[in-house]
């Protein structure tokens, strides 16, 4: 709870929610008839609405990215270190905007919403969305707030996924896009990381193939050891060695085989329990498989480059040295592609002993990077008026 709001802060904020009741015909197939979203805008909207830019949030991130929602709120959103007056994405310049992605459980309709059609939660009847989808859903809502075009689409890890597609999906709304600690299709071992962690969802007793509301139950456990798996992949082995070493919680070893004993199993139980108290498990499994769906390359036979072609819109891409669930030679293989499509790009490989979870964490010449990128961003918008 902060005693007073920092002078860098955007202060205290109130979600809006943006109801939409015509149809959103899905890539899978099936439509959603009507459908909301859940945001949160911080800063002012210019005059002729072009310093709007949108914040795409990771995996189990959602709409409250900066400030408070009230002076009784333990810590800011999710992305407050770079967010606010001052900060790279500084809101004395830019309109800024956040919001909770289709599917989520923080606002916008997922599988908890109820189902208009039967009265009942969609649960496991919620139809799979995909990174596209939810770049139309964002359009949708660009339109209902009369923005014209992004001065600039950002986001980390399955964020920057959502930065990309817009770019290729909408060029002429995205004049430019920060990818960072992203790629551009997941590899074999990050698909397989996923599936563990749906697997643990779905073989949790209390999960009745994502019935788990009708049963009153939830498959709590299940949804904690996906995130305990979940965030062993964010962080790096020297960021766990510094922060955990060895340290023993007691004194001595118990020598009991069930024993929380080492202060990483501690850290990794408490992460967990507090996933499972606060996130959907159905959504869960959605998000993961939208980071496995997305491949702007299959449709052009896996040339991303092809995929890359319509973009119009200035690239920033950023990856981390001991990120390795999306290392820098994922990165590079977009920022390659970027140049064999003749795109402008602008790429750092940041050093960072802070894992895939460094896009989050303000170290200074990932702050540098960011800082310089967004106030070309400015730049452009001071010169155009």
């Amino acid at each position: 709870m902060p005693e007073v709001i920092p002078p860098d802060s955007v202060g205290i904020v109130t979600p809006q929610v943006a109801q939409f009741d015509i149809p959103l015909t899905l890539e899978c197939g099936k439509q959603l008839n009507s459908f909301q979203l859940m945001y949160e805008t911080y800063g002012e909207l210019n005059a002729d609405r072009s310093n709007a830019v949108l914040i795409c949030h990771a995996l189990s991130g959602h709409h409250h990215a900066a400030g408070y929602h009230s002076m009784e709120d333990s810590k800011p959103g999710w992305w407050d270190s770079c967010i606010g007056p001052g900060k790279p994405i500084d809101t004395n310049k830019f309109f800024v905007i956040s919001l909770n992605n289709l599917g989520g459980c923080a606002g916008s309709t997922g599988p908890a919403s109820i189902n208009p059609e039967t009265g009942n939660a969609y649960g496991p009847d919620f139809p799979v969305v995909t990174v596209q989808d939810w770049v139309r859903s964002q359009a949708m809502l660009a339109d209902r707030l009369n923005i014209p075009h992004w001065a600039a689409v950002i986001g980390g890890s399955l964020g920057g996924m959502q930065a990309l597609q817009w770019s290729i999906e909408y060029p002429e709304r995205v004049h430019n896009a920060a990818v960072i600690a992203s790629t551009p299709r997941l590899s074999a071992q990050n698909i397989a990381f996923n599936e563990v962690a749906r697997k643990a969802i779905t073989s949790d007793p209390n999960f009745h193939e994502g019935r788990y509301g009708e049963h009153t139950t939830y498959p709590d456990k299940g949804l904690m050891l996906a995130r305990m798996v979940g965030h062993i992949t964010y962080l790096s082995n020297a960021s766990m060695g510094e922060k955990f070493g060895r340290d023993l919680r007691a004194q001595t070893l118990k020598f009991g085989l069930l024993d929380v004993q080492f202060e990483v199993e501690s850290y990794l139980h408490y992460q967990g329990e507090r996933f499972s108290k606060n996130f959907d498990a159905n959504t869960y499994l959605l998000m993961t498989r939208a980071l496995d769906y997305f491949d702007p390359a299959r449709a052009h036979d896996g040339d991303l480059s092809k995929a890359l072609e319509p973009a119009k819109c200035k690239y920033l891409v950023v990856s981390f040295t001991t990120d390795w669930r999306f290392p820098p030679d994922r990165s590079e293989e977009l920022v390659n592609a970027m140049v064999e499509a003749k795109k402008s790009v602008s790429y750092a490989e940041v050093d960072s002993p802070h894992g895939h979870d460094a896009f989050l964490i303000p170290t200074q010449r990932y702050m540098d990077v960011f800082y310089g990128f967004m106030g070309r961003v400015a730049k452009e918008i001071s010169h155009a008026r």
